[in-house]
């Protein structure tokens, strides 16, 4: 049976070696995903609510960009840090700020990027809700070539799988067991269908915090339906009613994004029925 199983390629997780320098196809996935949000955001404030007073300025896209990335990397790297492996660097500090060998938390990440945002929006008299909502769309891009990047560097593998399905691979670095491509699959959950239906609902024109609210709770159910096929992290296991870490921590986002969602439209049907000062 385990013929006709797809088997990792081994992968260089090293695109170019200069020497000491060492660039890693998971630093340049986050670089792409930062270039191709900007290209992205540049697009998006051509069109209202964006493009009304006070317009959005290609300054502002790198202004808030600029803060996004500080928010993604500290949060990110701190939540895995406190999310996952406390014990651990606790007693090896300096190995926090080794971000290349891996170790993202999303949900750290997320933390950081609201920090951060909240920060422009106070700084900058921005509305903290249509900034959200400004960002979110391109979220689910760095979000998707990161994925790419945990494949590439043969991490986060999935669950065993029946070797009767086509696409089950097997990661000879792991076992000879056949398994879930849950990168794979998280690739295409998070990162292209959340992608796509943001921007179909983003059409729509919803209520300022609405978009936010809706990328929190399709996240957060993705992937929580994702984390089923991925393999628990081996110094966590799975945890209380048989949810893996990831799953915890994609409930808050899901109640979050639902409350957000249902306020944001709240907000707006109250707002409409207040007359407009004399």
């Amino acid at each position: 049976m385990t013929d006709l199983v797809l088997t990792y390629p081994h992968l260089n997780p090293i695109a170019l070696k200069l020497g000491p320098l060492e660039i890693h196809w998971y630093g340049i996935m986050y670089g792409l995903a930062f270039l191709i949000g900007y290209w992205v955001l540049r697009r998006r404030i051509r069109s209202a609510p964006y493009s009304d007073e006070p317009a959005w300025t290609l300054d502002d896209v790198s202004t808030v960009v600029f803060h996004t990335v500080a928010g993604v990397l500290l949060g990110g790297r701190l939540g895995y840090v406190l999310f996952y492996k406390p014990v651990y660097y606790f007693t090896h500090p300096l190995d926090i700020v080794k971000i290349w060998d891996g170790g993202m938390s999303f949900h750290g990440g997320a933390i950081g990027v609201i920090v951060a945002l909240w920060w422009f929006a106070r700084h900058h008299q921005r509305q903290f809700l249509r900034v959200s909502d400004l960002m979110v769309a391109v979220v689910p891009i760095g979000l998707g070539l990161g994925r790419i990047g945990n494949f590439i560097n043969g991490e986060l593998w999935g669950r065993p799988a029946d070797p009767n399905l086509p696409w089950a691979m097997i990661f000879p670095q792991v076992d000879s067991t056949p398994r879930h491509p849950s990168q794979v699959y998280e690739f295409l959950l998070e990162g292209v269908l959340l992608f796509v239906l943001l921007q179909l609902y983003d059409r729509r024109h919803p209520p300022a915090g609405a978009l936010s609210g809706a990328f929190l709770l399709g996240y957060g159910v993705l992937r929580f339906i994702a984390e089923h096929f991925r393999e628990p992290d081996s110094f966590l296991g799975v945890l209380g009613l048989g949810l893996s870490m990831g799953q915890w921590l994609s409930l808050p986002m899901i109640l979050a994004g639902g409350a957000l969602w249902w306020w944001s439209f709240r907000r707006a049907r109250t707002q409409r029925k207040v007359p407009a000062a004399a």
